[in-house]
């Protein structure tokens, strides 16, 4: 008897709550907009993030209310745009496209290493190993964890397994800047072409033995800019793009290692007048010091 109350009792309470639930969503239920699910179809579906949303459903529905424009997105191609503005009724905005860049220019054949990894072929990894076992401790480790985590095929390693970036499929979704366990990659506007290729945090020509292209802090690049263009910081040289003057490729000219370089479209990292000429194609030799071992092999831990 006692069973069959309590039974009896649950049932009716279950059916008091279903039926307070059937009213609060009559009552509380508000309608989607429909042009959500339409915005949301003319998107690229890619997820990716670049626009500051976690997702394209997001920024669709942040399109809609009007807290954002559709040229916001970065993957979306241009025609895309002008249609996705022609059905909201709003302008297409203008947002300057972001880009993975990669503060390091030390690839196997001007960059040397001091002990040789062995283990999981990654640079996650590796880094965690007395640092990967680079010569230039903040150097590119080319184990292409950046280009596993690209979903876009914007990031292949090159002959010298550095990570180079195509610009046209990169979406800034920082997915890369996430991966690099050293810090080498940051989201950049296209349109800054001075850039500073180095990380190194070491003064002097010495760590010219371990990477060719290392910027020394010599400071040159500092002296030759616009006021206030370059300081050094942490004896590496750090461009205020905020001046309100123009960059050019002054600061480059008389960097002796290349450091900094001017970005052009069509040929590339452009180095200065000044810059030693890298010649060499094969791998550079390793180079023991009294802090690395010749053998790092993960899998004797």
């Amino acid at each position: 008897m006692l069973i069959l109350t309590a039974v009896a009792a649950i049932s009716g309470l279950a059916t008091v709550l279903a039926s307070l639930l059937v009213v609060a969503n009559h009552w509380l239920h508000v309608e989607e907009d429909p042009r959500i699910d339409a915005v949301e179809d003319m998107l690229p579906h890619t997820n990716c993030g670049g626009c500051g949303y976690p997702g394209c459903r997001p920024f669709a529905e942040a399109l809609v209310v009007g807290a954002v424009l559709p040229g916001k997105c970065t993957v979306s191609p241009p025609e895309e745009h002008v249609r996705i503005a022609a059905y909201l009724g709003v302008d297409v905005g203008a947002e300057e496209k972001q880009i993975a860049r990669l503060a390091c220019a030390g690839g196997s054949n001007v960059s040397r290493n001091h002990a040789r990894y062995v283990g999981l072929e990654s640079c996650a990894a590796a880094a965690l190993v007395a640092g990967g076992g680079k010569g230039c401790f903040w150097g590119c480790l080319g184990l292409d964890d950046c280009e596993v985590s690209c979903t876009f095929d914007a990031i292949k390693m090159n002959r010298y397994h550095l990570p180079v970036v195509d610009e046209d499929l990169c979406t800034a979704c920082g997915d890369c800047v996430t991966a690099c366990p050293k810090d080498l990659f940051s989201l950049q506007p296209q349109s800054r072409k001075l850039w500073v290729a180095c990380r190194s945090q070491e003064e002097g020509d010495e760590i010219l033995e371990d990477c060719q292209v290392a910027c020394t802090a010599c400071a040159r690049c500092a002296m030759d800019a616009a006021t206030g263009q370059i300081e050094m910081r942490g004896n590496l040289p750090v461009i205020d793009y905020t001046r309100n003057h123009a960059l050019t490729a002054v600061p480059t000219q008389r960097c002796p290692t290349g450091a900094i370089v001017w970005l052009d479209a069509k040929a590339g990292a452009v180095k200065g007048r000044a810059a030693r000429k890298i010649i060499r194609q094969g791998v550079l030799p390793e180079a023991p010091t009294r802090t690395h071992q010749n053998h790092i092999d993960t899998r004797e831990f």
